[in-house]
């Protein structure tokens, strides 16, 4: 099941309400030269913006030069900001050949523009950009971001997220191959070290159950805040998507652990026993410790993706028409993806916990051994000592 904008996270507005699309066409546009043009102020998320182009280039010749802009950011109050990942595309009169460009920005007042002084070249605008009727037509999309600091979140409109899926999949798929390939690889050290690996057993073995239970648990909030730190990195225009898919991968995982429908629900027959489970706002460790550490190890990652980064209009009505089924099947793929992440971070931070109490433990004993040490050392001294005392005192006997 894909999906939706209509699933409420009770956090503000929806992605849907803070995305919007703008067409400017400029007619005449190989008449125009020099002269930078502006469209007309649109509103998207609570904000006016416009696109700027330079016909003939900006600071560079040669080039289109398109840039997205706050509209009247000088009249906006004092420490305004605004997060938005945006698409701007030269439209072509075959759709599937029109030229994007992606970007996520933070815009404020010294940054109140960005974009592409070299968006394409134009030489190239002879290959269909130019109409019958001597324009040009430019598009953008804007997504506005609701950051959240405390876990995964929403970023994108559904429409928009099925674009940019079909561009970026293997991108956010080697993130998160390699986020889960670094953790294994830590693991797999430890476990090669066999005395660590052995006084660790020995040390969980040792606590009594209740104490077992106790460290098997974290709460959800530390531990998501960690991964939203760790996962959205501004600038990067795949974080939004990585982001969606953690959101999707919490809230099936949630959803397994409570045994409802969740937005995204993979096939129950294919999901592995989780990891960890949600226990109100606590993950909670699925079986013992030791055991899940070696079955990230083992456990094998979902099949690859080999397609590669896809045009992002499917043939369809129109040319326009997404392929839904393919989409939902990336869209999976990606869940599935992010669960793994979501269930390795919890794990690992549980387990951070439980290894920092072993290592007090080493500390703690190797300290009675030494006061011990020093205590049998002080008798023996002591022995020694009064033995010493008697010698210099006995009495000599006369000859």
């Amino acid at each position: 099941m894909a999906e939706t904008d209509q699933v409420d996270d009770g956090y503000g507005l929806k992605p849907s309400e803070l995305f919007g699309k703008h067409t400017f066409k400029i007619e005449n546009f190989l008449r125009i030269g020099k002269k930078t043009i502006r469209s007309r102020l649109f509103e998207v998320g609570g904000c006016e913006w416009y696109i700027l182009v330079y016909p003939e280039g900006c600071d560079v010749s040669g080039f289109l030069s398109l840039f997205l802009c706050v509209g009247n950011y000088d009249q906006l109050l004092p420490g305004w900001s605004h997060l938005a990942q945006f698409t701007i595309s030269v439209v072509n009169k075959d759709p599937k050949r029109s030229k994007f460009s992606d970007t996520l920005h933070q815009f404020w007042k010294k940054e109140h523009d960005w974009g592409w002084k070299k968006f394409m070249e134009l030489p190239n605008l002879k290959y269909g950009f130019i109409d019958d009727f001597n324009s040009l037509t430019i598009t953008a999309q804007v997504q506005v971001i609701r950051e959240r600091v405390d876990r995964p979140f929403r970023c994108l409109d559904y429409g928009y997220k099925r674009e940019l899926v079909r561009v970026y999949l293997p991108n956010v798929e080697l993130i998160f191959r390699r986020f889960v390939q670094e953790k294994r690889s830590k693991l797999e050290k430890l476990m090669e070290d066999k005395a660590r690996w052995t006084s660790l057993g020995a040390f969980w073995s040792g606590m009594d159950q209740d104490s077992r239970r106790g460290m098997s648990k974290e709460k959800m909030n530390v531990i998501l805040t960690g991964v939203a730190k760790s996962f959205f990195i501004k600038k990067e225009v795949t974080s939004t998507l990585v982001m969606d898919s953690l959101y999707s991968a919490l809230k099936d995982l949630e959803g397994q652990s409570q045994n409802k429908k969740a937005p995204i629900m993979l096939d129950a027959k294919e999901l592995p026993a989780p990891i960890v489970t949600v226990d109100k706002d606590m993950f909670v460790l699925g079986d013992d410790v030791l055991l899940l550490l070696e079955r990230a190890v083992l456990e094998p990652m979902p099949p690859k993706d080999e397609r590669g980064p896809q045009n992002r209009i499917k043939a369809g009505i129109n040319g326009e028409e997404s392929d839904k089924e393919a989409y939902e099947h990336d869209e999976m793929h990606l869940t599935e993806l992010g669960r793994r992440v979501v269930e390795i971070c919890a794990l690992f931070h549980i387990f951070s916990k439980i290894e920092v109490a072993h290592q007090e433990a080493i500390v703690l004993k190797m300290q009675e051994e030494l006061i011990r040490e020093e205590e049998e050392a002080g008798v023996g001294r002591g022995g020694q000592k009064k033995l010493n005392q008697r010698n210099r005192t006995k009495p000599k006997r006369n000859k």
